[in-house]
């Protein structure tokens, strides 16, 4: 995709997009309470279904800065003695990495020089952010998941590292699983990518892996797409756009103020769609409350 046609599709979806000059929720408007209620009616056998991976713990081709896990208690010479004592841990990561799931607030992408809605760049500061952060949806993410199986699509157990998925394909996927992405739905879009990783080994995916081809978010665009969320970054590696490196992620945080999460996995999820025969459910998302973060390592929650 050439740099202009790159600009021309950013500039298509910002307008599309525009809100109110002081607005901060972008795409999130799209959820309503009717909508969230209607979500809720989506619970049918009450089963529930985690969308994250495990945090990775051990350094490898797509995790170089792993999460550090360090116990902090008990005492050694507390672990048999009488009385009450405590095991203590403390975990510190890096939450926009290539293997743990994450979700990017919308201070997360400068493009131009601004954020979301022309919210200078600037207030992103050596101390964190102070607009658009991660803080905005402290009360979490709740609505209506729907989850679009590509592989499934194309006959294959994944995509390959540098595959990308059409907006073409979004719609014979939604054709062929008998279901329709809407208004405020959590749109997540299965590419393989976790399966390949367990049964191929990791490899680092800042420089290949599979994703959306930019033009795929004119279709989140025109079905009101609330947020978007892959088991791999959402955007292909090597770009599919000359001189932007994560064309998706300027599309969907910066132009049109989508919330993305990168990196979740659908393998739990995807054989109890196929067995109940659906493929939407109610998605709740509960980022940590983290003051002036950029993102949230998170654990989001499918209920059938």
């Amino acid at each position: 995709m050439s740099p202009e046609a790159f600009r021309a599709l950013y500039e298509r979806l910002r307008e599309r997009s525009r809100q109110a000059p002081d607005d901060r929720r972008g795409t999130l408007n799209h959820i309503t309470p009717a909508r969230v209620a209607a979500a809720a009616r989506e619970v049918r056998s009450g089963r529930s279904v985690s969308l994250a991976a495990p945090v990775e713990l051990r350094k490898g081709p797509d995790s170089p800065d792993p999460a550090a896990h360090r116990m902090t208690g008990p005492a050694a010479a507390d672990v048999d003695a009488d009385g009450l004592h405590f095991a203590l841990d403390r975990i510190a990561m890096n939450v926009h990495g290539n293997a743990d799931s994450h979700l990017d607030a919308l201070c997360h992408v400068l493009y131009d020089g601004a954020l979301y809605n022309g919210v200078p760049a600037r207030s992103v500061t050596a101390e964190g952010a102070t607009a658009l952060t991660v803080d905005l949806v402290r009360d979490g993410i709740v609505g209506r998941g729907v989850l679009l199986d590509v592989p499934g699509l194309r006959g294959v157990p994944w995509l390959e590292p540098g595959d990308q998925v059409t907006a073409a394909e979004l719609a014979a996927a939604e054709a062929r699983q008998g279901v329709r992405v809407g208004a405020g739905d959590l749109l997540l879009v299965r590419v393989g990518h976790r399966r390949r990783r367990r049964e191929r080994g990791a490899w680092d995916a800042a420089w290949t892996r599979a994703g959306l081809h930019p033009e795929a978010m004119e279709f989140l665009a025109d079905r009101q797409v609330a947020v978007l969320g892959s088991d791999s970054n959402n955007d292909t590696a090597p770009s599919a756009v000359h001189g932007v490196d994560f064309p998706v992620h300027v599309l969907a945080v910066q132009a049109m103020g989508m919330h993305l999460m990168d990196y979740l996995q659908f393998e739990e999820l995807l054989p109890v769609c196929e067995r109940e025969g659906r493929w939407s459910f109610l998605c709740v998302v509960a980022p940590l409350r983290v003051p002036r973060a950029t993102g949230s390592p998170v654990n989001p929650i499918a209920v059938l």
